[in-house]
């Protein structure tokens, strides 16, 4: 085999979405993600139901991703996974696949950090898109994630802000919840924040050091601020919910930004990547994309289908893995908490 003809089949199981994807030379021939509706009627993630449902999706995903990707299982040069960080009964099942499949072909296992992925998902080759340079910094914003990461090299990483507390995307989740939306209720309120004026209703950022990030007070001004105003007119979430959620968006995302600016005065460095699932809000977009012109940043904003959990991102991190001869032994373990 051409030892630069590299053919990888990546997995990734970390939360509740069952991913594959096979990516050829830096190029995604396809990314397949099953999704589980099951969590829905129960407001959040169940891990138990979630390692189940894993169980029943991986093998259709996985020979579905083949199937796009035109290749044959025997084409494969490596098995890439996500070894953590993550739910441990999710990131189990897909471990456990990736080693089989690997020992049965023979091949090397590559073992990826879930939100290193998310960061070099940017290095995916597509037309027409460049990647970040080094050094850059990455904003990292998900459901279980909130930091700021100094990005030296592929690998080379580290974590320069974080949450204290509850991550972006849990403050989105939770302030939905409060609103009475469904889960996942983060987009509901970025759909609603687009039709509403976000200086109608104000919200207070939290202080904490100029770096880190915090959501539990955030969260529980929006709660006292619904119990008051509900007190006084049962109808007002109904009445009022574009502004509601405007000014919820508003206050997220200009706290981000206030951390990233702090961030860039700190480092010096004016490249910005965003990464993770929080980074298909509209509202963070919008505002990187003004800061190019008002602060003379360089923005790199990843495609909606590399934004939440899928397998390209494994991928590509598994083919830079693969290129430096950083594989993994069998005996590795799966890791539901760490940085990088």
């Amino acid at each position: 085999m051409n030892p630069y003809d590299i053919y990888i089949l990546a997995i990734e199981s970390s939360c509740d979405d069952t991913a594959a994807a096979v990516i050829h030379n830096g190029h995604i021939l396809s990314n397949v993600v099953a999704s589980q509706e099951v969590h829905r009627q129960f407001g959040g993630v169940v891990p138990e139901l979630a390692s189940r449902a894993h169980q029943q999706h991986i093998v259709p995903v996985v020979h579905q991703a083949l199937h796009r990707a035109n290749i044959d299982k025997n084409q494969l040069s490596a098995i890439a996974f996500t070894q953590g960080p993550g739910l441990l009964g999710s990131l189990l099942v897909g471990m456990s696949f990736a080693k089989s499949l690997a020992l049965s072909l023979e091949i090397p296992l590559l073992a990826v950090n879930h939100m290193q992925g998310h960061i070099l998902a940017h290095f995916i080759k597509e037309e027409g898109k460049n990647p970040p340079q080094f050094p850059f910094l990455a904003l990292t914003i998900s459901g279980g994630h909130t930091q700021i990461v100094k990005v030296t090299d592929y690998f080379e990483m580290e974590v320069i802000g974080k949450t204290i507390d509850d991550a972006v995307g849990e403050a989105f989740d939770k302030s939905a919840k409060i609103l009475g939306l469904p889960y996942p209720g983060g987009p509901l309120i970025d759909k609603y924040a687009q039709k509403g004026n976000p200086k109608r209703f104000k919200f207070p950022k939290p202080k904490v050091n100029p770096l880190d990030f915090s959501f539990s007070g955030l969260k529980t001004s929006i709660l006292y601020f619904i119990e008051k105003e509900t007190a006084e007119n049962p109808d007002f979430i109904q009445d009022n919910i574009h502004d509601i959620c405007a000014g919820i968006q508003f206050t997220i995302v200009s706290y981000l930004m206030d951390k990233l600016k702090n961030a860039v005065k700190q480092t010096g460095i004016k490249e910005i990547a965003i990464g993770g699932g929080v980074s298909a809000n509209s509202g963070i977009r919008k505002a990187l994309k003004e800061a190019e012109t008002k602060y003379g940043w360089k923005t790199h904003i990843p495609k909606f289908e590399y934004c939440t959990d899928n397998a390209a991102m494994i991928a590509i991190a598994g083919e830079l893995k693969f290129r430096k001869g950083d594989f993994a032994s069998q005996n590795v373990v799966a890791v539901a908490r760490t940085d990088f």
